[in-house]
């Protein structure tokens, strides 16, 4: 048994460092975001009491009405759950199950917290709304939009001054020159900045092969949810804030296409180049990146999006948006409130 020590002491040694490896993995797994064990029992726990629709909003003043709301109510046992930066409220909308979460302003977030939320929780379809700025002039602030396609209209191929290079054009482009600002007797010159082209998207389909791309420029909301908005027609909207109320009552109007870049449009001539060259009525910072993680994880979606300013076709000494942001966001939540009740 001479050997028995030397044994009992390697193995003590081997205990040692499993325990080390698990101590220095664990922290590794928590510095690096990973879910521990606690947090997926949370989500398993949730996950058994789903189905659920998923809300996306992008920002607290969006959020608010629903908060406020009785349509509202949180869930008993577990009504949020953290992680990475999010929280995820869950609860019944109209006594629908559904879990909400903010996004934040702009396209990453977005699409960060889409995939999150799709990736955590068992979501059977993807609500957006929120508030929009107006390229089409045929509707008013306080309306409210309901898109049939989404782009991301800021991935650019910023074309070279003297050379036509090689990327598509099926998407068209925006040439700087139309916009010199010149008087009738000046002679019209080139402008360095040239021209920039839309390009597509390339997405990664769930069911497809892993790094195998395809292009997405027109992103389609779920047909179903679109046909369910023509019902949507007699939402009761708000159409003052204070004293100061719009021309005519708000309407919820389903349109061909809304855009979104990493761009707050405040600016007549190129609200005007959107509506020309893409017929778009809405434009904003997160719809599309939303639509674009649905499609590529093959999850219903739709946007609702009520418009608060003019995106720069108004008068310059006045910013509408400033005005109307708690109308707008009042009326896109009462809108989504309707939709989600006929589901």
């Amino acid at each position: 048994m001479i050997g028995a020590p030397k044994r009992y002491n390697h193995w003590k040694r081997m205990e040692f460092l499993v325990v080390l490896v698990i101590v220095l993995l664990g922290s590794s797994i928590k510095a690096y975001g990973a879910i521990n064990q606690l947090s997926w029992r949370e989500i398993s726990n949730i996950n058994n009491q789903g189905p659920y629709i998923g809300i996306v909003v992008p920002n607290a003043f969006e959020l608010n009405p629903l908060l406020q709301s009785s349509s509202f109510v949180p869930h008993n046992k577990f009504p949020y759950f953290d992680f990475a930066g999010r929280h995820f409220r869950v609860g019944e909308l109209k006594k629908k199950k559904v879990i909400v979460v903010m996004t934040g302003e702009s396209m990453l977030n977005a699409g960060l917290a889409t995939q999150l939320l799709l990736t955590l929780f068992n979501v059977k379809g993807v609500l957006h709304y929120g508030i929009a700025g107006n390229a089409n002039s045929k509707f008013q602030i306080g309306d409210v939009t309901i898109p049939q396609y989404w782009a991301h209209t800021g991935q650019w191929h910023w074309q070279r001054f003297g050379d036509n290079g090689d990327f598509n054009r099926e998407f068209g482009y925006l040439k700087f020159s139309d916009y010199n600002n010149y008087t009738k007797h000046s002679k019209s010159v080139k402008n360095l900045l040239n021209k920039v082209w839309y390009q597509p998207e390339k997405i990664f389909p769930v069911d497809g092969t892993p790094e195998v791309w395809q292009s997405a420029f027109w992103v389609p909301v779920d047909k179903t949810y679109f046909e369910i908005a023509r019902n949507l027609k007699n939402v009761e909207l708000s159409n003052c804030v204070n004293k100061t109320c719009l021309p005519r009552k708000p309407i919820v109007v389903r349109v061909k296409n809304g855009v979104s870049a990493n761009v707050f449009v405040d600016n007549k001539a190129y609200r005007d180049h959107l509506k020309s060259k893409f017929d778009v009525t809405p434009t904003d910072m997160e719809s599309a990146a939303v639509a674009l993680v649905c499609f590529q994880q093959k999850i219903p979606f739709i946007a609702i999006r009520a418009l608060s300013d003019l995106a720069g076709g108004g008068s310059a000494l006045t910013n509408e948006v400033s005005i109307f942001l708690s109308l707008a966001s009042q009326n896109a939540f009462d809108v989504l409130v309707k939709f989600i009740s006929l589901l």
